[in-house]
């Protein structure tokens, strides 16, 4: 889908019922034609309906997170009247019928919430690490310590509200006479005007600086892991609480190792006589180096596990394994001295002219075309 939805409405994509719904309400009281009768607030408000219309919705809300139309075949969307689906009653609810919304409301909102993107070696990852993070965010005025007012001065009283945040009205219908309330349109619902803004932060009680805070990564997050810090994103208009600040970890690839889970994979190459005869290899690490046994007749593609050598388990106990994968290299070119020795061993191994064995799950062509025709044929 095109339009993101959460996003209109500002809430997450795992936010709850009751979180959109209070959500949808908040910005019905700002975005009502009543309130702001101008084309583009008009047009936002059909939006946030619309959006709305689908989140509160478990069927259409689960259409859309697959990414198909929600409205298929329902005639919705936006401008399509107060018909089925229309939250009608959500709107009559967030102006007439809640009294928990009545009165003035408060210029201190939550800030928003920030993801940053945090780049880490494997090492780190696996062990954890301590960052210093430089991010661009809001604080507080200092010059009105977040009240939007210049120093001195203080918001003034709505004279046409007389600080109740709301206007009532009273209209006739065919149902009688019927009281309405809307936010008023002088003061925004607050109650009170700020007749001189703060020269610092123009009445936002907020101003943009940059700030550096020292974070700890726990050992064993992998990447796309998320992490979040309650409070660190920026400071909500009026000074009002911070959002909370999200790292997305991103770990580099690794020159030798690769991760699966909490295990590490690489690959050791040893010469045809060592797999033979038999060695010690010198491996590479997470630890540092360590000495590894290569048994003698070790095949190429046997697997030797190097158990509590991997990756620290997120939140618990214990490490992955490294598991090292074994390529036996035949040499391509030999000296005259060395074919000679060669083909002493395979006179001794009489295996000048080996027969050639097949094995299950390595069968040759013409047996495998056989199988398919027997097993095709049952």
């Amino acid at each position: 889908m095109a339009r993101d939805y959460y996003g209109t409405l500002g809430v997450r994509r795992d936010a709850n019922a009751d979180e959109i719904k209070k959500a949808y309400r908040r910005l019905a009281r700002e975005l009502h034609p009543d309130v702001n009768p101008d084309p583009e607030t008009q047009e936002k408000f059909k939006e946030i309906t619309q959006a709305y219309e689908v989140l509160s919705d478990p069927k259409k809300r689960e259409m859309y997170d697959l990414g198909a139309d929600p409205f298929a075949g329902g005639g919705g969307g936006a401008g399509a009247g107060f018909g089925a689906g229309f939250p009608f009653s959500d709107i009559m609810d967030a102006f007439f019928g809640q009294a928990t919304a009545r009165g003035p409301r408060s210029r201190a909102r939550r800030g928003r919430n920030a993801t940053l993107r945090v780049e880490l070696d494997l090492s780190e990852t696996a062990f954890g690490t301590t960052r210093e993070l430089t991010i661009d965010t809001a604080v507080a005025c200092t010059v009105c310590s977040g009240t939007g007012a210049e120093p001195g001065t203080r918001p003034d009283t709505c004279d046409m509200c007389n600080g109740r945040g709301e206007i009532q009205q009273v209209q006739r219908s065919f149902l009688g006479q019927v009281m309405t309330s809307r936010p008023c349109p002088q003061c925004g619902g607050f109650g009170s005007v700020i007749r001189t803004p703060c020269r610092e932060c123009s009445g936002d009680g907020r101003v943009r600086t940059t700030r550096t805070i020292k974070v700890r990564i726990p050992a064993g997050v992998e990447n796309g892991t998320h992490i979040q810090l309650a409070g660190e994103a920026e400071i909500g208009p009026g000074g009002g609480p911070a959002g909370d600040l999200f790292l997305e970890i991103v770990e580099r690839p690794h020159a030798i190792f690769e991760r699966d889970g909490d295990d590490l994979h690489c690959t050791v190459q040893i010469p045809m006589t060592a797999a033979a005869l038999g060695t010690q290899v010198i491996i590479e690490t997470l630890d540092g180096p360590e000495q590894v046994d290569i048994r003698p007749g070790t095949q190429s593609g046997q697997v030797i596990p190097l158990y509590n050598r991997g990756i620290n388990h997120l939140n618990g106990n214990g490490r992955g394994d490294l598991m090292i994968h074994v390529n036996v290299e035949t040499p391509t070119r030999l000296d005259d001295e060395q074919e000679e020795l060669l083909r002493k061993l395979s006179q001794l191994r009489d295996e000048e002219r080996p027969p050639g064995k097949f094995t299950p799950g390595q069968q040759g062509f013409f047996s495998r075309l056989r199988d398919a025709f027997n097993t095709g044929g049952r």
